[in-house]
């Protein structure tokens, strides 16, 4: 894994330097006043992951690849989770949440009726009840 390592390690370095010195500066507005300046976590991150990726260049994984069902599956909830956020900002939570929670209580492996009913129905219904009446924030 060594050269699949410190490839990848060479992509998180030039990317957290490009956001760092490109991406952030352009699209991080700034403002007057505050304690915090507004483009101060991205380019901690940005840092952050720059320097993450040089330490895999300098000291590659010892680990050995996954089995590709496994990556093939993590690439499945993967998708669930973006298709499910994209129903979501067209159909809004009520509707998108509880399917979205379906699918990934059924992709885990969750068959027990009383627990997909409390996955499907309580949660999502707790969820709204907690964001949009008690602190009064919208959900999509």
């Amino acid at each position: 894994m060594t050269a699949a390592d410190r490839a990848s390690g060479v992509f998180f370095v030039l990317f957290g330097l490009a956001m760092y010195f490109r991406v952030n500066p352009t699209y991080i507005e700034t403002v007057d006043g505050g304690n915090l300046a507004p483009d101060t976590l991205p380019n901690v991150m940005a840092l952050v992951i720059a320097a993450c990726g040089a330490l895999l260049v300098v000291k590659p994984s010892t680990h050995m690849m996954r089995s590709p069902r496994l990556i093939a599956r993590a690439g499945l909830y993967s998708a669930v989770l973006a298709a499910g956020t994209f129903a979501m900002s067209h159909f809004g939570f009520e509707i998108a949440g509880p399917v979205l929670a379906l699918a990934i209580m059924w992709l885990i492996g969750e068959r027990r009726p009383l627990w997909l009913a409390g996955g499907v129905f309580v949660m999502p219904a707790a969820t709204w009840f907690l964001v949009a009446q008690v602190l009064g924030r919208a959900l999509p």
